[in-house]
């Protein structure tokens, strides 16, 4: 695991996304195609936006997966996060992807959650574009997450702080409107990526960024298993980076 500690949130955006643009391109070259797992949530609004308008990337030959979805939330909520996705990434794309393969809740989530999982073993992830959350989750992993599953996606339970995050951040009107439970991708899928690039901006992440780097690998800090991946590089604002001891 590396960490950068970038100038702002702009610059944070960049790095995240020339990075990760990098190894697409080195995918593609290689095989012909890339395999790509994008997050959401406003920590990835930056690098999102810089990726999009990365030159020279045959998007025709990339295809996408993404690590969530709440559990019965239609698409047209702006809460969604195939909205999201739709919306911020494939719609800005100058060519639509090979696949984008959307997680799709609305129905029977644990045969939702078979279906991608047999969609994903297929495609060894060339690079993960994530994030860490206030509660310091990857992914919907609230701690205590499963460290041990190997399913590539399971239903989950969201706790309070998680569903506080989502609600401070303006996805729902009120608390109570946050989803109890959701589909997320498995910790140990996220880290069977080739490269992981995980952009965490904001001073609210800063006490999830310091446990998650400089504690104990536990489940109860569920980013803090980033740091036995040989290729994760940790990209922050120095608000995110502010409680660091090792800046």
């Amino acid at each position: 695991m590396k960490v950068e500690i970038c100038a702002d949130k702009q610059d944070l955006g960049k790095r995240a996304a020339a990075a990760g643009a990098a190894q697409i391109h080195a995918a593609i070259a290689d095989r012909g195609v890339a395999h790509v797992i994008v997050a959401t949530g406003a920590s990835q609004f930056e690098m999102l936006g810089e990726l999009v308008k990365t030159p020279n990337i045959d998007w025709s030959k990339v295809i996408f997966f993404h690590l969530d979805e709440y559990v019965a939330m239609p698409m047209t909520h702006p809460a969604s996060f195939r909205k999201y996705l739709k919306e911020r990434l494939v719609d800005q794309l100058p060519q639509p992807p090979k696949a984008f393969h959307y997680l799709n809740a609305e129905g029977d989530a644990a045969a939702e959650c078979r279906r991608l999982g047999e969609l994903i073993e297929k495609h060894p992830i060339d690079v993960a574009f994530i994030g860490i959350g206030e509660n310091g989750h990857l992914a919907f992993n609230d701690p205590p997450a499963d460290f041990d599953t190997e399913q590539p996606y399971i239903v989950v339970n969201l706790d309070d702080a998680c569903r506080r995050q989502q609600f401070g951040e303006g996805w729902f009107p009120t608390f109570e409107a946050v989803p109890t439970r959701a589909i997320s991708m498995s910790v140990r899928q996220i880290l069977k990526s080739n490269m992981i690039v995980c952009s965490v901006p904001d001073e609210r992440k800063a006490a999830a960024v310091k446990n998650s780097l400089e504690g104990a690998v536990t489940p109860q800090v569920p980013a803090s298993i980033l740091q036995e991946h040989p290729r994760a590089t940790i990209y922050l604002d120095p608000p995110a980076a502010s409680t660091l001891s090792k800046r």
